[in-house]
Order: structure tokens, then C-alpha cells, then sequence
């Protein structure tokens, strides 16, 4: 298992992380990312699991079942 931390600074760089995620990952986002129009809902559809920066409790939540599933199904 490993855990890969983006930072990009674009929206040209959605591209690029597209291109370097292994098969059978678990993408991770800020929930403000499904405001952006088309790209929120690309980013909805192709499953990512947003997280609620402002609620720290519900995070912390999400993360934690978030985790369980990913070491019962064992995807990264």
C-alpha cells in the first residue's frame, strides 16, 4: 500500500495525475472541487471520495471508512 499526495496548481494537472495513478487506486478530494462545473461532476462520476475540510469530525469519518473498505478490498 501506498498513499500519493497531489498538489496541483492547475487544471491542466488533472491530466497529468490521470496518467501516473495505479490501476485500483482510491482518489481522495476537497469537497469544494465538485463546485466546478463540468470538472465536479467528472470528478463525481469517476467515483472520488470528497472530504469536508470545514467539518473535521465528518473528515476524519469519511477517511476512516474510507480505509476500512479499501484494506477489505485491497485497492491502494
Amino acid at each position: 500500500p501506498f498513499v500519493i499526495v497531489c498538489n496541483h496548481q492547475a487544471s491542466l494537472d488533472l491530466m497529468g495525475m490521470v496518467e501516473v495513478i495505479p490501476e485500483r487506486c482510491v482518489p481522495i478530494a476537497k469537497r469544494e472541487l465538485l463546485y466546478l462545473g463540468t470538472v465536479g461532476w467528472a470528478c463525481w462520476l469517476s467515483g472520488i471520495i470528497f472530504i469536508d475540510r470545514h467539518r473535521r469530525d465528518a473528515a476524519i469519518e469519511v477517511i476512516s471508512r474510507t480505509a476500512s473498505a479499501m484494506r477489505r478490498e485491497n485497492v491502494r
